[in-house]
């Protein structure tokens, strides 16, 4: 098996790692800041957040929904947290994503892991530039 390509993006808040780590798990904070494209709208947004719970976010998009679903393998409050992503109506694979909280002066720094499968290679810089857009938008949704 080849190993998956890792995806790694950094960000620092201005909040402590507890508010950064709760916010991946409250439906309307991650509402604000997850998935949602430029010309759609997240109108869909399901947590069950406990470890093997499942979540369901829909994208509206003016060419159609977007289903992206994934469950939570761990949840190490406010240090870690890991879980399974993807979009069904593209492809059965899921990516690994895996979220470390630091606290540094004045906050914390997350490093964003995603684990995507070698045959979505072509990806790559899309799903960097996607991960980094979203950490950067937590952090308003945060203020």
């Amino acid at each position: 098996m080849t190993a998956p390509i890792q995806i790694r993006v950094t960000h620092r808040y201005a909040h402590p790692p507890e508010r950064v780590f709760d916010a991946w798990l409250d439906p309307a904070t991650v509402a604000r800041f997850m998935f949602s494209t430029e010309t759609g709208a997240l109108v869909r947004c399901e947590l069950d957040p406990r470890v093997g719970g499942r979540f369901v976010m829909t994208d509206r998009r003016p060419d159609g929904d977007v289903e992206h679903c994934g469950r939570y393998l761990e949840i190490d409050r406010p240090h870690r947290l890991v879980f399974t992503f993807g979009i069904p109506a593209v492809s059965p694979d899921e990516d690994r994503i895996t979220l470390e909280f630091r606290a540094v002066d004045g906050g914390c720094e997350v490093t964003l892991t995603d684990e995507m499968d070698p045959a979505w290679r072509e990806y790559e810089d899309s799903s960097r530039k996607a991960w980094a857009k979203m950490l950067a938008t937590l952090e308003q949704a945060l203020d």
